[in-house]
């Protein structure tokens, strides 16, 4: 009989309270980066029932109305007049600028803050992510477009996804054990209803994309049985809450510092750039299937403290090799990074990062996600 190791990974939708706010609050940084790229921001949201509370630091030469950009980003999700939280909310500021102590090690080009960042890639997908969290996230951006499209007209933004792999004593994926769903709907659908349009109409088109076993799935769409009441009317939602949901659900480790509402000075989104991106190419290269970065800084210093690799036994390379050429080939100064991952350039927008994950993006071309350094680092250990 086979033995398996099951793994899971979740994801949330843009209407997903936290995630909210994660968008207003990088909708903020975006604002202000446009008119002033070397603004320094760091804001945090809290969102509930008809009420938006922004606050933090920001030091910028530009103006931001930003009243106008949470009511503008909340009707963007989707929310609406009679579902318990829509544009026509209050807003508090409470914003001052960046403190002086820790602007004094920015501005000489070291870290905003001490900090552990994680960066991987695995041959799982083509783009090198863990299938785990590629599914869980593209059943959630179909879901959000056929919702957006009146597709499925009973849907609302609320939406949450979670999907469990089965992995056989060789470490292969063998079969999807289970799919779990819930989506915030309206009071006149059934639950049969939402059982079988999920199913139908947004699960099964992408499985099939994967050619995956799913001879035995299990299915848990809206487990409760009733989900109306949902968004920040629902739950409270705060910037930083989904960081793992961000990244590569629960795949690799996380240093635990959340993205949105931070500009690139600060290491905990600017370094987990990185890492990804170093990760990227290492596996890319070859010299490993699976490989996580480590980086450590110290607030004020410019170079990073440490920078450890795990190939979790798949490296083709001594990882020792590998670490020393990315010292060599890599500036992971946090300007070398902001200056290679064009992070102040206003290319792409955080906002929409901090809608459908910050790692392995294949709609939206980020820096990060280049295959640039291959070269580089093979000839940096010799190959």
């Amino acid at each position: 009989m086979k033995k398996f190791t099951y793994f899971t990974s979740e994801f949330v939708s843009p209407g997903h309270p936290d995630k909210v706010s994660d968008q207003i609050s990088d909708a903020i940084l975006d604002a202000c980066l446009a008119d002033d790229p070397n603004s320094r921001v760091a804001c945090e949201v809290f969102c509930t029932t008809g009420l938006v509370v922004v606050g933090g630091e920001i030091t910028t030469t530009t103006y931001i109305d930003v009243q106008e950009i949470v009511r503008k980003k909340i009707s963007e999700i989707g929310y609406r007049p009679g579902m318990g939280f829509d544009s026509d909310c209050g807003t508090l500021s409470c914003i001052h600028s960046q403190s002086p102590d820790i602007a004094m090690g920015v501005d000489v080009g070291g870290a905003g803050d001490q900090g552990i960042m994680f960066g991987g890639a695995v041959k799982e997908t083509e783009e090198l992510m863990p299938l785990a969290l590629v599914l869980s996230r593209e059943i959630l951006v179909r879901l959000t477009k056929m919702m957006k499209a009146g597709e499925i007209a009973w849907a609302r933004p609320d939406q949450k996804s979670q999907v469990t792999l089965a992995y056989d004593e060789n470490g292969n994926i063998d079969h999807v054990d289970s799919i779990v769903v819930s989506v915030q709907h309206n009071e006149e659908v059934s639950h049969a209803e939402i059982e079988k349009t999920v199913i139908e109409k947004v699960v099964n088109p992408v499985l099939e994309k994967y050619k995956l076993n799913t001879e035995n799935i299990k299915y848990y769409i809206n487990p409760t049985g009733r989900f109306v009441v949902g968004g920040p009317h629902g739950d409270t939602g705060l910037t930083g809450r989904k960081i793992i949901v961000d990244t590569y659900g629960g795949y690799f480790r996380h240093g635990g510092g959340a993205f949105s509402g931070k500009d690139p000075s600060k290491v905990d989104r600017s370094a987990a750039y990185a890492a990804r991106w170093v990760a990227k190419n290492v596996v890319a290269a070859g010299f490993a299937d699976k490989c996580e970065i480590q980086l450590s800084y110290a607030i004020g210093v410019a170079k990073p403290v440490s920078i450890k690799v795990d190939t979790f036994g798949t490296a083709k390379v001594d990882e020792d090799k590998i670490s020393k050429a990315i010292a060599k080939v890599f500036d992971l100064s946090p300007k070398g990074i902001e200056k290679a991952l064009e992070l102040r350039e206003g290319k792409f927008k955080y906002q929409d990062l901090a809608a459908f994950g910050h790692i392995g993006r294949t709609d939206i071309d980020t820096p990060w996600e280049r295959l640039n350094k291959i070269e580089e680092l093979k000839k940096a250990i010799n190959l």
